[in-house]
């Protein structure tokens, strides 16, 4: 299990390495096309913001694979080494919840019905069901690592 999840978030590393290469690159064109051409571009402004969505959802899985997310852990400190693991049990159930009723549920029906309803973004005129599937995408990553944490009992 832990080389599965090693090999998991290795993946998801360079996929988002390659998103903020990407995003990168595209704020520099939005740049040097507004103050050097004095003609900005138009796609640039929508294609930063859709790729900010994929870094922050994807991103926030990656750190979830690592065990390195945001988290107020005073209770946790203040306890006993076996409240620990209850906590812990206990967090980690919460967001499986929080990944299956959210972000995938609810991030699959987002998706399905921007697809549906062929709804397309502004100036890429992207269908937006691709910006939002990152939703389950990352549901599923965090949920894969949440479970994987439960069964190991946090030596991930």
């Amino acid at each position: 299990m832990q080389a599965l999840r090693k090999t998991v978030n290795t993946g998801l590393e360079k996929i988002l390495i390659f998103l903020l290469g990407i995003l990168v690159l595209d704020v520099l064109w939005q740049v040097f096309s507004r103050y050097v051409m004095s003609s900005p571009s138009a796609f640039t402004d929508e294609m930063a913001g859709f790729l900010l969505i994929w870094v922050g959802l994807l991103g926030a899985a990656y750190v979830s694979g690592k065990n390195e997310h945001l988290a107020i852990d005073l209770l946790i400190q203040k306890s006993s080494p076996a409240r620990r693991i209850v906590l812990h049990q206990l967090i980690s159930l919460l967001i499986i919840f929080f990944a299956i009723s959210v972000l995938i549920i609810g991030g699959s029906w987002l998706t399905y019905t921007r697809f549906v309803l062929n709804v397309r973004s502004a100036a890429l005129g992207l269908p937006l069901g691709y910006v939002y599937l990152v939703l389950p995408l990352s549901g599923l990553l965090i949920l894969f690592f949440s479970l994987s944490d439960l069964i190991l009992g946090g030596r991930s």
